[in-house]
């Protein structure tokens, strides 16, 4: 029971966090985003760093699923039309073979297929959040793919394939966007603005009424049918890396960490989640 305890107790927390448009975060841009993620290590997570992070971004899809396994991944900036010098930042966290290859392992007993990538870098889903939430780049980094499919059942599966790593004190890193629709990021419309609340609201009811595991599973799936789905993710890639942290904390409860309504900094409504607050 002793044995049982500790290892609880240095369970890491899994957290989703919404990167912001492109590189606007590291342009100033969406202020209210970028000081929530600044403040996201010191307020939420525990005093100890993660020894590794495990990212899971909306920027990249792959059938086998992909994990980087690099011991220096690059920077892929996978955006364009912006200013030169967004092009010119540097991410330079370390990768980690050995957890690639644990993962691709952890997802391979799992019945999902998997394959490491050496060439694959940092993409803007990934390099955005780490420079505002670990600017030291001193933690490796491990990025594993979404599944190409956008299967909410095999994305949920990855997420379950995860969790083990989180009692060897890594964090697992969604990162997506709750609202993703292009057109409506540019032109916004009082239509869009209310499928983007609707959709929230729904969201965090099913994120934070159910534990992690089957009863949220099935709620997360039916996402399309909610209040404002379709509107809020004519595509859904952005709000799977949400599935994936949620799965990777079986049992536990969501913690919302940021709640942004529409019509204020933002221009429309998007909220980020903690799972496992149990280590904290």
């Amino acid at each position: 029971k002793h044995l049982a305890f500790i290892t609880e107790i240095m369970r890491y927390p899994a957290l989703f966090v919404n990167h912001g448009g492109g590189p606007l975060p590291l342009m100033g841009r969406d202020p209210a985003l970028v000081q929530h993620m600044k403040e996201t290590v010191q307020k939420w997570l525990p005093k100890e760093p993660p020894k590794s992070i495990v990212v899971i971004s909306a920027h990249w899809e792959s059938d086998p699923i992909s994990i980087t396994s690099s011991a220096n991944p690059s920077m892929l900036f996978d955006y364009h039309g912006f200013p030169p010098d967004t092009y010119k930042y540097e991410y330079n966290a370390p990768g980690n073979r050995e957890l690639a290859i644990q993962i691709r392992d952890l997802l391979q007993e799992q019945n999902l297929k998997a394959e490491l990538n050496e060439k694959r870098g940092f993409d803007h889903g990934v390099f955005v959040p780490l420079m505002l939430m670990y600017p030291k780049a001193d933690i490796p980094v491990v990025c594993v793919s979404l599944h190409k499919s956008l299967s909410a059942e095999i994305n949920w599966n990855i997420g379950q394939a995860l969790a083990p790593l989180r009692n060897e004190g890594v964090l697992i890193l969604g990162s997506g966007f709750t609202f993703h629709n292009l057109p409506a990021f540019f032109n916004p419309t009082p239509a869009s603005q209310k499928a983007s609340t609707d959709f929230n609201e729904w969201l965090k009811k099913a994120m934070l009424e159910t534990p992690s595991g089957e009863e949220m599973k099935a709620k997360l799936s039916k996402w399309d049918q909610a209040p404002g789905g379709r509107i809020a993710h004519p595509r859904e890639e952005h709000l799977l890396p949400l599935f994936v942290a949620a799965a990777s904390a079986p049992g536990s409860k969501a913690t919302l960490i940021h709640d942004v309504p529409a019509n204020s900094t933002s221009s429309h409504a998007i909220s980020s989640y903690m799972f496992g607050d149990e280590v904290c």
